[in-house]
């Protein structure tokens, strides 16, 4: 039973997420720009082509390493305390829904400015994460000890107000991931509520 309840506190899938991004990143250097090219976010090729794997494929590509290292250090240390919290199940619905969430806001938001730029990156998805943080911390009664929702909510305005004054940053994925986060963070809290008073 205890080497359970460590398996059950480790973060695996937070850190299988790290390594899978690091690995694609690494190879992405023998193939050079081919696998943004096959896998981003873009308007053309998801719409007119049906190629909507790219709403999965583009979280696990990026740019360079500093793109890269953002991301996953974000993801490790948040992912890592949300797994613990959430559970493995529901951590890795969250982050892929939240991902995937982000890319579709995307790309609607390239179809209506008719952009055929090429988004790559996670981003959407460890917004999704900030969402399902600040979820837990305003309706989560047990999860209030780690911070205030105004502090967390501060600290994902920071994190959008950073995007839209930078340079080359997809801000609806960023938009997309964190609402879709925030209502599967919901969900999972109505979900958890309802299990708790069966019992």
């Amino acid at each position: 039973m205890q080497r359970i309840r460590r398996l059950k506190d480790l973060p695996i899938i937070s850190t299988a997420l790290v390594i899978i991004n690091c690995i694609i990143f690494l190879g992405g250097f023998f193939v050079q720009d081919q696998l943004h090219y096959l896998g981003g976010v873009q308007k053309t090729a998801i719409i007119e082509y049906r190629e909507y794997g790219r709403l999965l494929w583009a979280m696990f590509l990026h740019s360079d390493i500093s793109h890269l290292f953002n991301n996953m250090i974000i993801l490790f240390f948040l992912g890592s305390m949300l797994e613990k919290e959430v559970g493995h199940i529901w951590f890795a619905l969250i982050y892929f829904i939240s991902g995937i969430g982000g890319n579709i806001a995307s790309l609607a938001y390239k179809a209506a400015k008719m952009d055929e730029s090429l988004s790559i990156g996670a981003s959407g998805a460890v917004f999704g994460l900030d969402g399902l943080l600040l979820a837990l911390v305003m309706f989560s009664p047990g999860f209030r000890n780690f911070a205030s929702p105004t502090r967390v909510l501060l600290m994902i305005l920071l994190s959008l107000y950073n995007g839209f004054v930078g340079q080359n940053i997809d801000n609806a994925a960023h938009v997309g991931g964190l609402v879709v986060g925030f209502v599967t963070g919901m969900i999972y809290i109505g979900f958890r509520k309802i299990i708790q008073k069966k019992h």
